[in-house]
């Protein structure tokens, strides 16, 4: 049972790492097309793929996690498991936010193409706010993942 428990966590990790880094790249590949139609479309496409993957392995990652450190009989006190648990909390309290500004550059996005307009600068701002949580959502989530592999004494 452990080592199923243990794969499920693995993979929601890798879920959840490899979603955000492909909507980070093709984010930044449409955003520099010069074509709103090209953002509108990976926008549409990077909300989609947060609710297909980010949000279930986001659920599943705690889940399977608390699972394991019950199953291992580790106490909750155990310097790595504080610190995976406040590296991912850091995660999700960027990444939360940064959802948000999502769904507002789509629908902005949305919005351009139905005009038939440039995006506006509504747009670019939430963009540059999203890169600024995206960057230490994305190295809090690796950081974990490297705290729960090396398991350091700190």
């Amino acid at each position: 049972m452990v080592p199923l428990i243990k794969s499920v966590h693995v993979l929601g990790a890798v879920l959840f790492l490899g979603t955000g880094l492909g909507s980070a790249w093709y984010k930044w590949r449409a955003d520099r097309a010069g074509d709103v139609r090209i953002v509108a479309w990976c926008q549409r496409e990077i909300v989609l793929a947060d609710w297909v993957f980010t949000v279930p392995s986001g659920i599943l990652m705690p889940l399977t996690g608390g699972l394991l450190v019950h199953l291992y009989g580790l106490p909750w006190s155990t310097p790595w498991v504080q610190a995976a648990i406040g590296l991912y909390v850091v995660a999700g309290l960027c990444w939360l936010p940064a959802a948000g500004l999502q769904l507002k550059m789509r629908r902005l996005a949305d919005e351009a193409v139905a005009r038939a307009t440039e995006l506006p600068p509504e747009f670019h701002a939430a963009n540059r706010i999203w890169l600024a949580l995206g960057f230490p959502a994305f190295l809090a989530s690796i950081a974990a993942v490297w705290v729960m592999v090396a398991k350091p004494l700190f």
